[in-house]
This record gives structure tokens, sequence and C-alpha cells, in this order.
């Protein structure tokens, strides 16, 4: 029998993103498996040619940490069309900068490729749905990366839901960020790239993150029905890779409220210039009647209603109690791998007709929609509905 393989063009792989995550955490580690398991039986063999403009990154990438992680070198090329249009190819995946991306994810399925890619897909909800539209009528396989989903912390939030822990859910509360560095002299390097600060290059933490919590909150606690946003530049000047000082243009905080059709109230605060005092750089607290919890990105604490203090207001003393005591810490209850490469096991298995795959390019389109909605709402000053 003959094994099968899929050939995948990773376009964008030099980004910090691209590099850690999607090629040496997924892609090489699925390698040095010996491919991704099908429910059919046998392994899914994965041959990555790896595309971009800068040929001295690509060659460090394709020669040296292949050759480190799985003991040999791999394709690679700054000929984006010929990759298109090479019928080797199987799969286009996606992870350059957002204003590339509805171009590239387009010719691709039109020289019918299957597609996958990094959100944003867009920075307008009009053209992410023509991407749609035009991904759809090629009838190409497709998907978004939406990792957060497969977070062990994210996903022990999951299992307490289905087990009814929360009893009722009331209300969640999100609080994402870290400080990013300016660049300036005398400060620490900047740890984000320069474009994610001007709103012309698609930067901007609102249609980053918003992106985000649409599939992350419709997933676990319901469909978003209307949102009201408050957005704003924090920090006016930074400093870009090269040493040269730059307008910041795009917003660098975002705070929301998002109403659910089902009535729960999710806030989620966002921000690269806040310091961290919280137990990891994104905490998601569910409360509900019969108990509440906390998730970071690993680890997630649940205090059931039994252990819950009874605090009183007095601000004439020390507070007696810790708050920090009576949360219990959930155990793992299996072993959790790395979110996108789960990710990518679930969309190759897709791809030869093992497995649905419902994280498409129309659900990364209703992702922009809600970042656009917030913008609306920053821009007028009132609730959005979707």
């Amino acid at each position: 029998m003959n094994t099968p393989s899929l050939t995948i063009a990773m376009h964008g792989v030099t980004g910090r993103m691209g590099t850690n995550q999607h090629f040496i955490r997924s892609i090489l580690a699925l390698m040095r498996e010996g491919g991704v398991r099908l429910p059919s039986g046998p392994k899914l063999q994965v041959v990555p040619i790896l595309v971009g403009r800068n040929d001295e990154k690509l060659r460090y990438l394709a020669e040296t940490v292949a050759g480190r992680e799985i003991g040999r070198s791999l394709e690679w090329t700054t000929d984006l069309d010929g990759v298109l249009s090479d019928d080797r190819v199987d799969v286009v995946f996606d992870a350059s900068s957002t204003l590339q991306r509805a171009d590239i994810v387009r010719r691709a399925a039109e020289s019918r490729k299957a597609v996958y890619c990094e959100k944003p897909i867009a920075t307008a909800a009009d053209d992410a749905q023509r991407l749609a539209e035009a991904v759809e009528a090629t009838g190409v396989k497709n998907g978004v990366v939406q990792d957060k989903l497969w977070l062990p912390g994210m996903r022990k939030l999951r299992l307490l839901r289905d087990q009814g822990f929360f009893g009722k859910i009331l209300s969640v509360r999100g609080e994402f960020g870290y400080w990013v560095f300016t660049g300036h002299q005398g400060d620490q390097p900047a740890q984000r790239p320069s474009w994610n600060y001007r709103r012309e290059d698609g930067g901007g933490i609102m249609i980053d993150m918003f992106c985000h919590w649409e599939y992350l909150i419709g997933d676990l606690f319901g469909k978003i029905d209307s949102v009201l946003a408050h957005a704003t530049t924090d920090i006016s000047e930074r400093v870009d890779e090269a040493g040269r000082e730059y307008r910041c243009t795009a917003d660098d905080s975002a705070y929301a409220i998002f109403q659910l059709k089902n009535g729960i109230t999710c806030q989620f605060n966002n921000s690269w210039s806040t310091r961290v005092r919280r137990d990891d750089l994104l905490t998601v607290q569910v409360d509900g009647t019969d108990g509440s919890a906390v998730a970071g990105l690993r680890e997630c604490w649940v205090q059931p209603a039994a252990a819950t203090p009874k605090p009183i207001w007095n601000p004439d003393i020390p507070q007696p109690i810790d708050f920090f005591q009576g949360w219990q810490q959930l155990p793992d209850a299996t072993d959790y791998d790395n979110a996108f490469k789960i990710q990518w096991e679930l969309f190759l298995r897709h791809c030869v007709g093992e497995g649905d795959f419902p994280w498409t390019i129309r659900r990364g389109a209703d992702g922009v929609a809600l970042a656009e909605a917030g913008q609306r709402s920053v821009d007028e000053r009132r609730w959005i509905t979707l």
C-alpha cells in the first residue's frame, strides 16, 4: 500500500510565530513522529517547502534548523508564483503579514490548493467575506488557525463546563497582555514586530485579539450578539527593527464588553502596555452559580460554592482573607500537546478526507467582523449589534 503524503508550501514562516509554532513545533514535530496518524490506520507524511522573500532566513530554517530537528535539509524557494503553479503542492499555508494574506489565499485556492492560514484573514469585514466566498467557490479544503481552543487551560474550562461545574454561567472576564518594550535607547528591544503598531500595515491589538475572542467565546460560552468597546494608542512612538523611531498609528490597548445571545456577559481587556500581576499572560475567569474557575494558558484553578469565603467590606483593617487560598488547582487530565500542532493534525486529516474541520475561512471572516464591530463601537461610542 502506498504511504499517503501531502506537500505543504509554508509561506511566511520566517516570522516568530511562523518559525516557532508552525514550523518547529508543528510540522517538524510531526515529521519527527513519522507523520500524522490517520483514523484509517496509516500515517500521513508531510513534505514542507519553505517560501518567503528572505533567502538567508529561509536557508537557515531549511538547512540548519531542519538539520538539527529532523536530520536533513528541506526544500525552500523565494518564488511564490512558482509554488502556486507547482503540481506537487497540495496545501498552501500563509503566516505572512495580514495585508498580503487575502491575495495569497485566494490565488492558492484558485490554483486548486487546499489553504490554511493565520488570522486575521483581512483587516476589513467586506474583504474577509469576499475572500470566504471566493475560497468556497473553488471547493478546496480550507481553514484558519484558531489555536487558543487547544490551550490546556481553555480545554480545562471546557471540561468544567461540560461536567456542569459552574451551574448557570453568569459572566466571563478575560485579561490579556504584557509590557512590550519600545526599543528606545536605555530600553530593551521590542519583543513584537513594528508593523503591529502601524494601522496602515494591518497592525492593532483589536484586529489581532478580537479575532481570537470571537472563536474562543463562541466555542466555550455562546455566540456574541453585541459589543461595546474602547481602544487607545497608549505609547505613541517606538523603535523599529532597523533602529529607527516611528510613530504608532494603531491601538495597543483595547477593552470590550461582549453580550452573548444567551445572556452571558463577557469582558475582555487587551493591552501591550501593561505590566503583569496575575497568573499568566492570558487569564479567563468564569463565574457561575455553583462555582468559579480561573484559567491561564496551561493551568486552571477552581472554587466551588462550598469553598467560597464570605468577605466583609472594612477598609479600616488589614484584609483578613487571603483570596488566593480556597482555590484548587486542577490536575492535568491528559498529556497536552502543542495547540498549533493539534489543529495542524486536524486540518491535514481533513485534507485527505478523514475528519471534519469547522474552523474555515468563513469562521475567520466572523472574527474580522467582530473586530470591525469593535472599531465601529469605538468610533461611534455605542453598542454595536452583530
